[in-house]
């Protein structure tokens, strides 16, 4: 046999070995968990004459992630195995307030950052907590956002604002820490589409911080 059929032999024959093989495991997929908050009920008392185009929030590590967060001590993050999130927080948190502010029907048109239209005015928010806190053998949600519409013209902040939500959850099983960031995020969304849909463009922002319960 000449060498040249021998080696073709040999690659055929390692070939047929590593089909259906795998160098690495195959872990088993995470669950895929979303927020099912209902709609808000809340409705403005008119439509205003603006065009509002909503940005993804801005969030620094790890808050920028698909991670399901707890926070057992105040120097450490930790993570829920098995289960993430359908997308980042981020973009979760923006997929909330296009949703809820577009059904207050308090703008004439709201579209989020992923449409080239032109707006007239720009929602910018920093999600700076979107985590589960430890608070005796069960869990705490936070979600903490702060706010400013800008005149897209101008460039000016119109308004500003700071939210934290805090929700307790029922318990300590995934489904129920789920739940609790579920209601947090409903409580949320509704407290920043009624500021929105009432901001005025005062010269002088509001900086307050709104802490719901």
């Amino acid at each position: 046999m000449n060498k040249g059929l021998i080696a073709a032999t040999f690659m055929a024959l390692l070939t047929g070995n590593l089909i259906g093989c795998t160098v690495f495991p195959n872990p088993e997929p995470p669950r895929v968990l979303d927020l099912p908050a209902a709609t808000s009920a809340y409705q403005a008392d008119s439509a205003r004459p603006y065009s509002l185009r909503i940005d993804t929030p801005y969030a620094s590590e790890p808050f920028n992630s698909t991670r399901v967060l707890a926070k057992p001590s105040p120097w450490e993050f930790r993570v829920f195995e098995g289960v993430r999130w359908r997308d980042t927080a981020p973009v979760i948190i923006r997929d909330l307030l296009v949703r809820d502010i577009r059904a207050s029907k308090g703008f004439q048109n709201v579209v989020s950052d992923t449409s080239p239209a032109d707006t007239d005015w720009t929602l910018i928010t920093e999600l700076s907590a979107f985590h589960a806190e430890n608070s005796a053998g069960t869990f705490d949600v936070l979600i903490a956002l702060h706010a400013q519409i800008v005149n897209n013209g101008s460039k000016a902040t119109l308004c500003a604002h700071s939210f934290a939500v805090e929700q307790a959850a029922s318990g300590a099983a995934i489904e129920q820490v789920i739940e609790a960031f579920s209601q947090a995020g409903a409580a949320m969304s509704e407290a920043v589409t009624r500021w929105a849909t009432e901001c005025r463009g005062l010269n002088a922002p509001e900086t307050d911080q709104t802490r719901l319960p």
